[in-house]
């Protein structure tokens, strides 16, 4: 049996919100001893691949109302109003206290932090660090947490369970990837902070680490997952290797054009054009290429981001990566040549349900960022709030858990050890010890990727979702034959492709079955067969709990304040 690893606050993910959380916490008592674990080191964290902004009211033609509507109506009113309220306020706090910690926000010539354009944004609320903005808020925040001894850090390590015992959540196993090693960690507080799920879809701009590990380890603990029927469509994805092409080149006045050479987004949204809200803006490119109207190419249909008639200077100065980004991978110069673009999954708004201070169902388990589903977002995020949500959000679940840790007696380690002991056994019996399985991981993967693409895309029918459900418990059951080649222990990739297709499947169950429930068409969710937003039958939240059969629905209150539901209009 390893050794019993023991911390007050056991923060899971070391991205942006990890990050602030720990700094957060720290800051509420110096002598917390809080540890972060990452299945990689912190600055390979999908943050850094933010590349468009952070949204906050820093300027004189804005103000918190107007950032909070925009948010709502974003949202298609799923949005919780309190939650955006408490967003909005403190949003400009988190990017002043950011630049104190030495974020290089990019400047006006006043000295003003510069802001631009951004769909759904009524003004410029776009702060940025030229097009490479999470690269630069990671490095500020993971120097910033190296000036506190305090914050240890576990690099390379896959949490595969939590650790709950007597309805309280009091750590998680990890496996140590470089001995392969399976430790316990207990803690008084759990705080997950691992991002969305994009792998669940073949086409997507999240990096392979992004497995819904988090989503999946609450909700087989018996927390809730809520709005899993929304995923976010970016629409503009670089055919083939589905590298985002950042909002910023349409919020710097980059055109979208279709083979005919028309801006075609004058038939959808006129009024915004290419600063239109995310999931407008891709339904628009799919009904071009259903209509005909795309390009076709080897990787399928696209249409064209031009950036040519923005000139060399403005590019260099403010699009520098988007330009480095299409040269390297499509072999072409956007100086002078569109860019091919097509719609890929991007974000999840759902994930684990939490209270504004990131408290989960689940006593001693908090959320933040991607993974959690603070209600934020609602339907449809808008673009340059989610950089925010986890400065925001990391910091407001960070003290929340300090205070948690403060008031709360040490973990006993007996049941713990035997708890750690059961998923040792469970990982050994199922994978490295295995034989005779007949299922690889990389076919069911590949068939979870087809079923979640053809029935769970842009546009969705019941029929195709009901498919989609039937396909996905099939996958499941089929999942329990899975065999893995590699049986050593340093760095199994084998192994961790396992667990993490393990997590997709439930990930991906969630999802399906509560877009097969929501029988409207709402921000992100966009039914074929209910083509009308319906606030009479589906102004709710949907909550999936963990069932042996597939998840549980139940519905949850949106919380409105001051914006009551209206046509959404722009």
């Amino acid at each position: 049996m390893t050794e019993v690893l023991t911390h007050d606050l056991l923060i899971v993910g070391g991205g942006a919100a990890g990050l602030r959380a720990a700094i957060a916490a720290v800051e509420v008592d110096g002598s917390l001893d809080i540890a972060i674990v990452s299945k990689v080191f912190p600055m390979r964290s999908h943050t850094v691949s933010a590349e468009g902004g952070a949204a906050a009211v820093l300027r004189e033609d804005d103000n918190l109302d107007l950032h909070c509507f925009d948010t709502v109506r974003g949202s298609d009113f799923l949005a919780d109003q309190d939650v955006v309220e408490i967003f909005v306020k403190n949003a400009p706090e988190e990017i002043i206290q950011l630049e104190h910690w030495g974020c290089p926000w990019s400047r006006d010539s006043n000295g003003k932090i510069s802001a631009r354009a951004f769909g759904g944004m009524s003004v410029k609320r776009t702060l940025y660090a030229s097009d490479k903005t999470g690269f630069h808020m990671l490095h500020a925040l993971f120097q910033t947490s190296l000036k506190h001894a305090s914050i240890q850090r576990y690099d390379e390590w896959f949490v595969t369970s939590l650790l709950v015992e007597e309805g309280r959540c009091v750590g998680v196993t990890a496996l140590n990837l470089t001995t392969g090693e399976l430790y316990p960690i207990v803690a008084r507080a759990v705080l997950l902070c691992t991002g969305g799920g994009g792998q669940i879809f073949p086409f997507t701009t999240n990096a392979s680490i992004k497995t819904s590990d988090g989503m999946a380890l609450a909700y087989r603990a018996g927390a809730a997952l809520k709005d899993m029927e929304f995923v976010q469509y970016h629409p503009t994805g670089l055919p083939g290797t589905g590298i985002l092409i950042t909002e910023a080149s349409r919020g710097e006045g980059g055109h979208l054009v279709n083979k005919e050479g028309e801006r075609f987004l004058e038939r959808y949204i006129p009024g915004k054009m290419e600063l239109g809200p995310r999931d407008i803006l891709s339904r628009s490119i799919m009904t071009e290429m259903e209509e005909g109207r795309a390009f076709e190419g080897l990787y399928g249909q696209y249409v064209h981001l031009d950036l040519s008639h923005l000139g060399e200077k403005l590019i260099d100065e403010k699009l520098p990566f988007v330009r480095e980004l299409v040269v390297k991978f499509v072999g072409i110069d956007p100086v002078h040549v569109p860019i091919p673009v097509r719609p890929v999954v991007h974000y999840m708004m759902g994930g684990v349900s939490t209270d504004i201070n990131g408290k989960t169902s689940l006593s001693g388990l908090l959320a933040a960022g991607e993974v959690a589903c603070v209600t934020l977002n609602g339907a449809n995020r808008l673009g340059s709030n989610s950089l925010t949500e986890c400065l925001v959000f990391g910091a407001l679940s960070g003290k929340a858990a300090a205070h948690d840790v403060l008031e709360r007696k040490p973990v006993p380690q007996n049941p713990i050890q035997q708890l750690a002991e059961e998923e040792r056994k469970r990982i050994s019996k199922k994978f490295l010890e295995k034989e005779g399985g007949k299922e690889r991981v990389s076919s069911l993967r590949e068939e979870m990727h087809l079923t979640m693409e053809k029935n769970c895309g842009v546009f969705r029918t019941g029929q195709g979702l009901q498919e989609a459900c039937t396909t996905l418990r099939e996958l499941r059951e089929r999942f329990d034959d899975v065999v893995i080649e590699d049986r050593g222990r340093v760095f199994n990739t084998d192994l961790t492709a396992a667990l993490e297709l393990d997590f997709m499947l439930d990930a991906a169950e969630c999802i399906t079955h509560s877009a097969l429930a929501r029988e409207e068409s709402r921000g992100a969710h966009s039914r074929l067969d209910f083509p009308q937003r319906s606030d009479e039958k589906f102004l709710h939240h949907l909550l999936s709990y963990a069932t042996p059969q597939g998840p549980r629905l139940e519905q949850q209150a949106v919380t409105i304040t001051r914006w009551p539901p209206q046509e959404r209009k722009y």
